[in-house]
């Protein structure tokens, strides 16, 4: 029985859906972790989660700033909060856990452990180092045409900005977080690292901005994680923080798992660690 992780499945690219059509656990008890960006569409995202829930026994999902787009194609046409609310019951009618659901403890080896699926979005904070403020920092980014496709899909109605979202979201995950059973360790799994410290090799570090917020930075420790599991920068590796696994489970696109030498090792097992 094994806890898996994977995250960035993109599967409006039909060689996407090839992959996730493929995935299959090994055990019939296996879990599958989706740290977000199933798709861009609700068509799409029924679709890949409909998929994954199938073939393993239990899927939780954290959402991706690519399911709360609105995108002018999509049947669905909700914004913000309520988009969101919309894809989580979408996620109950397929059997799929979501981050406002009851977390579930994880019995398998290396366990027992609480599963959290997350939802926090970001603040902007993780800035541009020479920016004064947020203001400047995105304003830095722009110059150099670096710029995240949430600032016009990505809605944070009904909060005045997506950073009132994020804190509220924040606010809410922190109480539920620390009514948890204290003598169990975590899985945090949420589409933005916790930390900051995975941003740091991004190719344009003005697009930090858009991976996160200081608020979480020290959660993986308050809530004794096991694990932490994230997605969305589409660098997948492994690293360690303040003695804490992070795992970055992304698939990507095509054109970047493609790529010579790109590491194809996604599910992950996150459960027993090898």
């Amino acid at each position: 029985m094994s806890l898996l992780a994977i995250s960035d499945l993109h599967v409006g690219h039909p060689e996407n859906r090839k992959i996730v059509e493929g995935l299959r656990p090994v055990s019939d008890d296996d879990w599958l972790l989706v740290a977000g960006d199933v798709a861009e569409t609700s068509e799409l995202i029924e679709w890949g989660l409909a998929t994954l829930s199938r073939n393993f026994s239990t899927v939780v999902w954290a959402p991706g700033n690519h399911e709360l787009w609105t995108p002018r194609e999509d049947v669905v046409q909700l914004r913000g909060e309520e988009r969101y609310r919309h894809l989580v019951e979408l996620c109950r009618g397929l059997g799929v856990l979501t981050p406002e659901d009851p977390y579930p403890v994880w019995q398998g080896t290396g366990g027992p452990v609480v599963v959290a699926p997350l939802f926090v979005g970001y603040d902007y904070s993780f800035r541009v180092p020479a920016a004064r403020n947020t203001e400047e920092s995105l304003a830095l980014a722009h110059e150099k045409g670096v710029v995240c496709t949430d600032e016009f899909l990505l809605h944070p109605d009904p909060y005045p900005s997506r950073q009132a979202w994020c804190r509220a979201r924040v606010t809410e995950t922190e109480r539920r977080l620390a009514a948890c059973d204290p003598a169990l360790p975590t899985v945090l799994v949420n589409h933005y690292p916790l930390v900051r410290e995975p941003t740091r090799i991004l190719h344009h570090p003005e697009f930090a901005q858009w991976c996160g917020t200081e608020l979480t930075a020290d959660w993986h420790l308050r809530f004794r994680a096991a694990a932490v599991v994230y997605g969305h920068l589409h660098i997948p590796r492994s690293t360690v923080h303040d003695g804490v696994p992070f795992e970055e489970v992304s698939v990507g696109y095509p054109r970047e798992w493609r790529r010579p030498g790109h590491p194809r090792d996604v599910p992950r097992q996150i459960l027993p660690r090898g």
